[in-house]
């Protein structure tokens, strides 16, 4: 399984999400502390300077190497400000048949939508139900569909669910996500599919971020061989926010201050990156958070989810 964050906000140094904090992104990958897998598969990011040119279009950055051994990342995290964040380190499992390539490097993005998506956890036997998808799935952006995973499928969904791919509302994303769960739901009736797949997303676009804690058939999984049960049967896979104005280190403790009824900066992540928890809020169960950059702050809405 993979770990992600997701940040928007005033203007942060990457260093201080990707490295600095106690359990920091890239210290997620080989030290994870809610998850028994390691992370090895890949790093990926984009990152959104409102101050920058094009400030749209965000920086990209990926690679398949191991990102605690990344010169060339840490030297980028040093010098580089985001006033949004989508950052992922790619878990694959433990075998040959896993494909390990800039393909498959999260966050997934189409030409023509500034939306990306980045996953954690998995969909049991999607090949056998990759066909039904495929006509759920705008020709052009089934066109453009580059890697192996079936986290693309999920972007590829949503971005087919905007009613205008370049110019959408919040309200418009909100409701993509959650047509895109309910498509692979149904799609997993039809063809007999009811293995636990876990589905932890995080979208974002610099200017909104969307956080989903949810799992397909959750507990149920493979009884004729053991060895092919993963993490994300056993238990239901984390995820996590804090708000508030300012995320760095406060009397040497890394954290989030200011108080939440005026945040404007929020944090979603696979887990916390400090030690304490004491200011994050764990996402339940079957849970949306969805937030959106607006003048007088951050516009926050949260919900369970029923498809």
């Amino acid at each position: 399984m993979c770990r992600a964050l997701l940040y928007l906000g005033p203007p942060v140094l990457l260093d201080h999400l990707l490295f600095q904090p106690d359990s920091a992104l890239v210290r997620q990958s080989f030290n994870p502390r809610m998850l028994h897998l390691l992370n090895l598969a890949g790093f990926g990011m984009l990152a959104w300077d409102r101050d920058s040119h094009e400030p749209a279009r965000p920086f990209e950055y990926r690679s398949t190497s191991l990102p605690v051994f990344d010169r060339n990342l840490k030297a980028l995290a040093q010098k580089v400000r985001a006033s949004a964040l989508l950052a992922h380190v790619r878990g694959v499992p433990y075998s040959t048949e896993a494909t390990i390539s800039l393909q498959n490097t999260h966050p997934f993005t189409f030409a023509g939508c500034p939306l990306a998506l980045a996953h954690n956890g998995d969909l049991y036997a999607i090949a056998d139900y990759r066909d039904a998808l495929a006509h759920e799935i705008a020709p052009a952006i089934r066109a453009r569909i580059a890697g192996t995973t079936d986290s693309e499928w999920i972007a590829a969904l949503v971005v087919s669910r905007l009613p205008d791919p370049d110019g959408y509302s919040m309200h418009d994303l909100s409701q993509a996500v959650l047509d895109a769960l309910a498509i692979i739901a149904r799609a997993r009736r039809a063809a007999g599919i009811s293995i636990s797949s876990a589905t932890n997303l995080f979208v974002a676009d610099g200017e909104r971020a969307i956080g989903v804690r949810h799992c397909f058939d959750y507990g149920r999984y493979r009884t004729d061989d053991p060895a092919r049960v993963n993490e994300a049967n056993l238990r239901y896979l984390s995820l996590w926010y804090t708000l508030g104005r300012d995320f760095g280190l406060h009397d040497d403790e890394w954290q989030m201050v200011g108080a939440e009824a005026a945040a404007d900066a929020v944090l979603i992540a696979s887990e916390p990156l400090t030690s304490d928890h004491g200011s994050w809020i764990e996402v339940p169960e079957y849970g949306f958070l969805g937030v959106e950059r607006g003048a007088q702050g951050l516009r926050i809405a949260a919900h369970d989810i029923r498809l």
